[in-house]
């Protein structure tokens, strides 16, 4: 079980940051995401300015419309090697 190397922390992005930057890749509008995933624009917008905790639920609904895994969002900023990625 001791196949994996640990993740090394890249640079300091916040949960909020890492949301925004998701969405922005994706050219999508918090008016968007939050039609997408029925939460709130302005607790949208308060998740990415760092006044709202993500918090589980929130990031599980926030990665299925995002198309990417809760971890991306929870623990932006760690960089694993390119052969372990999936």
């Amino acid at each position: 079980m001791n196949e994996f190397t640990p993740a090394k922390k890249r640079v300091e992005v916040s949960v909020g940051e890492s949301v925004r930057i998701i969405r922005e890749l994706q050219e999508l509008s918090q008016n968007q995401l939050a039609a997408l995933t029925n939460i709130p624009q302005a607790t949208i917008s308060a998740i990415e300015n760092g006044r709202v905790n993500l918090g589980v639920d929130r990031a599980t609904v926030l990665a299925r419309a995002l198309k990417c895994h809760p971890a991306v969002l929870v623990f932006p900023g760690w960089e694993i090697s390119e052969e372990l990625a999936a």
